[in-house]
């Protein structure tokens, strides 16, 4: 028998789905992704990206804030309270071209639903190096609006790794709070940014450019924090790719931003995508997609504003629209 919603994907999109889904007795099932290697390097596992995160300033209701952690599993624990079943497993393929949709999973099983939320978020693109993990969520990140007001981040010199619009948004909105931000671009210019962007940052007085450079290493320390022994970021040595030198710049923070890729690879291309892989809202006021009874919510859909809040708004109205949609369908 098919199931009436079946939600892929494990962060504030596919959680706030599930828990208005169960609530209107859709009896929804959230496959949360499989705990695997390739999914921690990838930044996949249950629970989404704020799963990997430290505190979380900006989610409201929570005035002195909240580890990320603490947040998705309390948003898991309400789904699951209302009859959410969660399956702990990847899934590898989708077929929308039948009815009801067929989906297969990393543990064999087959699953047949009349309705799909895609909820799996785009995974924030790093420089690949070993030091860069090492300081992930102790000094790097990949989201200024997330972390950029941070205490660690205030006052203090802050690095951005990029050359497009992104950088250029993430290197402004961090002048707010840094002392000086250097920026790092591999490029003599910043054309890959509309000229407005590049302009505005580059007025900016607090803002250093380091072109034809790329960050070789982060630097950091162990340091005593909160009773224990944490990793602190303190710089990264940089390299010039015209001259071949290396420097060492102080930092507090280094903030990626070259890009995100939608985890979208195991839909095979049968839901429009733009042309970065970001699935394309059918009306930008809904969650549909270019497949009939296929929703999208959270990052995945969203290449402009990718923060808890809205993703946790897009899962609302993913649930709304498929609730609907399967009552049309005379799907109770």
């Amino acid at each position: 028998m098919a199931e009436k919603l079946v939600i892929i994907g494990s962060g504030p999109a596919g959680w706030t789905c599930a828990i208005y889904a169960a609530r209107a007795n859709l009896n929804p099932v959230v496959y949360e992704g499989a705990i695997s290697e390739d999914n921690r390097l990838l930044g996949t596992l249950p629970l989404g990206q704020l799963n990997l995160t430290t505190e979380v300033e900006n989610f409201p209701g929570f005035p002195e804030g909240i580890m990320g952690p603490d947040l998705m599993i309390r948003m898991r624990q309400q789904a699951e309270r209302f009859g959410t079943r969660i399956m702990t497993e990847d899934i590898e393929s989708v077929d929308v071209t039948r009815r009801p949709f067929v989906l297969k999973d990393t543990a064999g099983t087959t699953i047949e639903s009349h309705a799909l939320v895609i909820a799996t978020g785009a995974s924030a693109n790093y420089l690949g190096l070993d030091s860069e993990s090492k300081y992930k969520n102790f000094g790097v990140s990949a989201c200024a609006v997330c972390d950029g007001a941070l205490p660690r981040f205030r006052n203090k010199p802050l690095i951005v790794v990029g050359g497009g619009d992104s950088a250029c948004e993430e290197g402004s909105y961090l002048t707010k709070f840094a002392s000086v931000v250097h920026l790092v671009h591999r490029r003599d210019t910043l054309n890959r940014a509309s000229p407005i962007m590049a302009r505005r940052l580059l007025d900016n007085p607090k803002v250093k450019p380091h072109w034809n450079s790329a960050v070789e290493e982060v630097l950091g320390e162990t340091v005593q924090a909160h009773g224990g022994a944490v990793l602190s970021m303190n710089g990264v040595r940089v390299r010039n790719l015209t001259t071949n030198e290396t420097k060492t710049i102080e930092a507090a923070g280094m903030f990626v931003a070259i890009g995100h890729t939608p985890n979208t690879r195991f839909l095979g291309r049968q839901v429009e995508t733009d042309s970065k892989g970001f699935l394309v809202l059918k009306d930008p006021h809904r969650t549909t997609t270019s497949v009939e009874g296929v929703f999208a919510a959270g990052d995945v859909a969203d290449p402009i504003y990718r923060q808890a809040i809205t993703a946790a708004g897009m899962g609302c109205k993913a649930a709304l629209d498929a609730e609907r949609w399967l009552a049309a369908k005379g799907v109770h």
